[in-house]
């Protein structure tokens, strides 16, 4: 530490910065299944990218996850897991199982050592029961009754644990999910716009979107800005002749088309 610190104060080298991933991603099992939701904003540090994205990736008819992160490693490894799952339900005969799934993230994950920045929530109901796991972009991973991730993990998981009970019905394990990332969106920038939610059970799996929505813009400009013509300044002007490309008679008018 002292000499990291001596490095910095003599501007020899820049202190690094801490990441914030900007989302609250919640799982919980009730009495008959899973559910796991999550909010619907991307960030990209402290600039709002995309005020309906979708978190919740399905891996399986059984199984889905929700991805904190950067958005393109949680993409990534999500629609590689759905096609190795395929492939091993295709070769076995078998439903897919929940372990295969988060041994396989973990062996990917650890491998990487956390330069693959994806924090995990693997819920599915499988012959063993129905199953939530956390996985952590280092390939550690933990099975329980419950998990919140994300910036907002903080204010979720206050509310599991004030409010989690075991044998929930799906009304009140519906409701209290949704709570979970209503706190997340409420205490935590990064996080806002819309709740979604998956339920899972033995029968079916329901995806539910824009169950519950925050921050609305409730005005809109009537007059929105308009520019002469002219306004922006240019230094040079291409016009370039229009080809018909389905028909044309001449061959090297048909080249320059093409």
């Amino acid at each position: 530490h002292l000499r990291n610190k001596a490095l910095a104060d003599k501007k020899l080298v820049t202190e690094p910065k801490t990441t914030k991933t900007g989302t609250t991603i919640v799982g919980l099992i009730y009495k008959d299944g899973v559910v796991i939701a999550a909010d619907s904003r991307a960030t990209g540090g402290s600039t709002v990218m995309d005020k309906d994205i979708l978190k919740i990736h399905r891996l399986a008819d059984n199984i889905y996850c929700c991805g904190a992160g950067t958005a393109a490693d949680c993409n990534f490894v999500t629609l590689k897991m759905e096609a190795e799952l395929e492939l091993i339900k295709l070769n076995t005969g078998r439903q897919s199982r929940i372990s295969t799934a988060v041994s396989r993230f973990c062996n990917m994950l650890f491998r990487y050592q956390g330069y693959i920045g994806t924090a995990l929530i693997v819920g599915g109901v499988d012959v063993d029961g129905a199953q939530l796991c956390s996985i952590s972009p280092h390939g550690n991973c933990s099975y329980l009754p419950y998990a919140t991730m994300g910036s907002g993990s903080l204010a979720a998981m206050s509310i599991f644990e004030a409010k989690y009970q075991d044998d929930l019905t799906l009304e009140q394990a519906r409701a209290l999910a949704i709570e979970a990332i209503e706190a997340g969106i409420i205490h935590d920038e990064g996080s806002g716009s819309t709740v979604n939610l998956c339920v899972i059970t033995n029968k079916e799996s329901k995806m539910e979107m824009n169950v519950k929505s925050y921050n609305k813009r409730d005005w809109y400009n009537p007059n929105p800005y308009k520019f002469p013509k002219g306004s922006t300044p240019f230094f040079k002007e291409l016009i370039f002749p229009k080809v018909d490309v389905t028909n044309v008679s001449d061959p090297n008018q048909k080249m320059i088309a093409e």
